[in-house]
């Protein structure tokens, strides 16, 4: 019996302009199905990490943190973009009631806080782990993907 694969990188994130260009980078090598689990801290940059995504996806319009609606929605050329934010779920079988089980399956999802997932939480998934350095002047962004794929994103900057 074989595991799970599992991919792990890193990145240093000077500042949220670098954080726009490694989700773009990302945005770039994602496709149908990709699960984006944005971790982090309150103003760790999550929202900032889902706007660089878009954009590099054509999106031009103003994109607002999900913080209130918990999904926004994007057509794109790579189909559409899912953006969720889960701070407000108070039971995890909330979930179905955003439609998330069809993001999962035709789009492309990036989820906020999805430790609120409970049982949800797919199997395949590529997790973004953001948070400030030691020093304090910087971020780190870890990147770990998990399931069949996740050689795609062995060295995505």
């Amino acid at each position: 019996m074989t595991g799970i694969a599992t991919v792990e990188c890193r990145c240093a994130l000077r500042d949220a302009v670098a954080t726009a260009a490694a989700a773009a980078a990302l945005a770039r090598l994602s496709r149908r199905g990709d699960v984006f689990c944005l971790y982090g801290d309150l103003g760790a940059g999550k929202t900032t990490f889902a706007r660089g995504f878009l954009r590099a996806l054509g999106i031009e319009e103003e994109i607002p943190s999900p913080t209130f609606n918990l999904a926004l929605t994007y057509e794109t050329a790579l189909g559409m973009v899912w953006h969720f934010d889960l701070y407000r779920l108070s039971t995890p079988d909330e979930v179905i009631e955003l439609g998330m089980e069809d993001a999962f399956t035709d789009g492309i999802c990036l989820i906020e806080w999805p430790d609120r997932l409970g049982p949800w939480m797919p199997e395949n998934r590529i997790e973004i782990h953001l948070s400030d350095t030691n020093d304090g002047a910087s971020r780190e962004l870890v990147l770990r993907a998990i399931g069949p794929d996740a050689e795609r994103w062995q060295a995505p900057w």
